[in-house]
């Protein structure tokens, strides 16, 4: 059976500064799981004694506290400034965008849209920046059709989303407002990998879906690659293999979410390689 990589795949930008922060401030604490990879995780604990707290409410005994890539609430950060903690930020400038882009838009009387999950910890931190309540988080048109839109929109959209379904939402935005403000701020990586994600799904007849299941946008490249390729799952490390999947098969395509360290992928290709199928 023949392995073939995508394109594009694995650690963004983004996640590689917050790890490279993450493991110069050994014992430092972070608000929120640093990134979304629970093997990455246990790593920098293990190693580097960087602990994860649920919420700025465990953070009274820390001396540091790491902001994880995805953002905090601007609330919860400006509580933290008010302690005495070291407060070492490390989101991803692509998350900082939206957020400044929210906070901007609403003080000139933008109604807010933000494409996206409204559970995601970057969704919540971005909506937080509106300076007003008319902010609303949809996934889809059917959600703004519940929404009095008014005559003046700006929509942002959550970094790791669908392109396709970010166009959705703004052709009935432009249908339906005077002024429709767009930015679009899905990140780069997250363009390519989907993009080398369809390529490589087309052209395989098995993927395997490498990153942590709590990740926005590794469930958007599994979504993306079972459009394309039936036989596609999503694993978080090589013991979640069964070996049953690759019968038959002749082309195994793998691709990584931007959460999804090196260590991991290759971990996983070396059981691939077991296989005899």
């Amino acid at each position: 059976m023949k392995i073939k990589l995508a394109k594009s795949y694995g650690f963004c930008f983004g996640v590689k500064r917050a790890i490279k922060i993450a493991e110069n401030a050994a014992g430092a604490s972070t608000i929120g799981p640093l990134i979304h990879n629970n093997e990455e995780i246990l790593r920098l604990k293990n190693n580097f004694n960087v602990t994860t707290l649920e919420s700025i409410d465990e953070a009274f005994d820390v001396k540091r506290a790491i902001i994880r890539t995805h953002g905090i609430q601007k609330e919860d950060l400006e509580a933290l400034k008010k302690r005495d903690i070291e407060i070492i930020d490390a989101t991803c400038p692509f998350v900082t965008k939206p957020q400044k882009i929210c906070e901007e838009m609403s003080q000139m009387g933008y109604t807010i849209i933000i494409f996206g999950d409204k559970n995601h910890p970057e969704v919540k931190g971005v909506k937080s920046y509106s300076m007003h309540d008319n902010v609303h988080v949809v996934l889809n048109t059917k959600d703004l059709e519940q929404i009095n839109l008014g005559a003046k929109v700006a929509l942002v959209s959550q970094t790791t989303r669908n392109a396709d379904e970010f166009l959705q939402i703004v052709n009935f935005l432009v249908g339906a407002c005077k002024e429709v403000r767009v930015f679009n701020t899905i990140c780069n990586a997250t363009f390519e990998n989907q993009a080398a994600a369809r390529e490589l799904a087309i052209n395989a007849d098995i993927v395997i879906v490498i990153g942590g299941k709590n990740s926005s946008n590794t469930k958007q490249l599994y979504g993306i690659v079972k459009e394309y390729c039936k036989d596609s799952f999503l694993v978080e490390n090589e013991k979640e293999l069964n070996f049953s999947w690759f019968a038959g098969k002749k082309i195994c395509g793998i691709t990584a979410g931007a959460s999804t360290p090196d260590w991991i992928i290759e971990k996983i290709i070396e059981k691939i390689r077991e296989i005899k199928v």
